[in-house]
């Protein structure tokens, strides 16, 4: 349904692949992945003057694209596991605060393009809060093609073939820190399994 976009660069980069695999390749993808130009940049910037005006909206339409492109994801989400009728998810409270969340993160990615290193920091602790959620690296891709079929009919004649390549430069560009660092909490918890003296002693943290 609707854009040919939708979820392309996830089937053919992850969609054939394991966690456990996804995850290895995470640093190397993170090094491999170009942050956008100066020119990407403004781009982003201006076209996201426009898009902030309909954030709710934007973030509705991504997640019910993403539970009908890939019905898979709504596993991640405890709340949305069992709904069949996706019409009904677009009048749902939960689904709106989950998109606004993202959109938020999107918002602070965007404003944070001329610090790079705070961008950098953002994505690697959202992929570790992500580890948590056990949410699988292999969809992360899925949620930035969404969000470009999303904001094409918003932006209309603005929407061009070198705007496109720019926010998809950004999230390929995050996403990959994000398995960046959803791979390092996960050697980090599997190496406190593997070595239970050195976790904190519960006794001794603040109630």
């Amino acid at each position: 349904m609707g854009c040919a976009l939708s979820g392309l660069a996830a089937k053919a980069e992850f969609g054939e692949k394991t966690e456990e695999e996804d995850a290895a390749d995470a640093a190397a993808a993170a090094a491999a992945a170009a942050c956008p130009s100066e020119d990407q940049i403004q781009m982003i910037k201006d076209s996201w003057k426009v898009i902030q005006d309909d954030i709710a909206k934007v973030g509705i339409i991504m997640f019910v694209r993403l539970f009908e492109t890939h019905p898979e994801c709504k596993d991640v989400f405890f709340l949305f596991r069992d709904v069949e009728d996706l019409e009904r998810l677009r009048t749902s409270r939960e689904l709106r605060a989950h998109g606004l969340r993202v959109m938020s993160f999107i918002e602070k990615s965007v404003a944070r393009l001329d610090q790079l290193e705070r961008l950098e920091a953002l994505a690697l602790e959202l992929g570790k809060s992500h580890y948590h959620y056990n949410a699988p690296p292999q969809y992360y891709s899925y949620v930035g093609a969404e969000f470009i079929c999303a904001v094409q009919p918003i932006l209309k004649e603005r929407w061009t073939a070198e705007l496109e390549e720019a926010w998809k430069t950004l999230f390929q560009f995050v996403t990959s820190l994000m398995k960046q660092g959803y791979k390092e909490e996960s050697d980090r918890q599997r190496h406190l399994a593997v070595s239970p003296k050195e976790r904190p002693d519960k006794r001794n943290t603040a109630l």
